[in-house]
């Protein structure tokens, strides 16, 4: 009981810390010198060492406690289990259930984003002033484009099952605010899976946008 309690923590605390992140990186497309000023002001905050580590503890934890609990599982099962099935049916089931089935993958390319991630633009972070250039040089690699955009894709499935799976081990998921709370899981997955996709790639070819308006 506890485990699961610590995984819907560091989970939504993750999710949060998506949609905030989502929202500034959207600067970058929308206001560049926005984002550089925003960026250069977060990075002189005195704060900041202390959320990055929370960050991290949360990053971390998650997958970890997330793995003792799938043991824990499997061992309570036994070998005749099998894996779980859903019982309830709809549009959504199939994606839900592959998101699901996918978990483990999509975390580890997840713990393998964010590890290339900061080594890119947080371990070696550009000076003030540069950090646009430094995101767009970054995603000029095709290499770095595509796990970008896998690992956006990526942050959605995870999100379409965790959004749910985080409710219900918190107690909240009730028959009268289950449509509900599963209608936003869904909308917040599709949201932050989108944004996280199609971003990289908006970025990309944002300096190409007006040559071809004019073409």
């Amino acid at each position: 009981m506890i485990v699961g309690f610590w995984i819907a923590v560091t989970g939504l605390e993750l999710v949060l810390f998506l949609a905030i992140h989502l929202g500034g990186v959207g600067m970058a497309l929308l206001d560049p010198m926005g984002f550089e000023h925003v960026s250069t002001s977060l990075h002189q905050q005195a704060w900041l060492p202390w959320l990055e580590g929370a960050l991290l503890a949360a990053g971390l934890g998650h997958p970890l406690l997330s793995l003792q609990r799938a043991r824990a599982n499997a061992q309570a099962r036994g070998p005749a289990g099998g894996p779980l099935r859903s019982r309830r049916q709809g549009p959504w089931e199939p994606l839900e259930a592959l998101a699901a089935r996918l978990i483990p993958w999509s975390g580890s390319l997840l713990l393998l984003f964010l590890a290339v991630h900061l080594a890119q633009l947080r371990w070696h972070r550009p000076p003030a002033g540069a950090e646009l250039a430094a995101v767009l040089a970054v995603l000029r690699a095709p290499w770095c484009l595509a796990l970008y955009v896998v690992a956006g894709a990526a942050a959605g499935l995870h999100l379409l099952h965790g959004a749910e799976s985080a409710v219900r081990r918190l107690g909240l998921l009730e028959p009268d605010n289950a449509l509900a709370l599963r209608l936003g899981g869904r909308g917040l997955a599709l949201l932050l899976g989108a944004g996280f996709t199609l971003l990289p790639l908006a970025l990309v070819l944002r300096p190409a946008l007006p040559l071809l308006a004019g073409q």
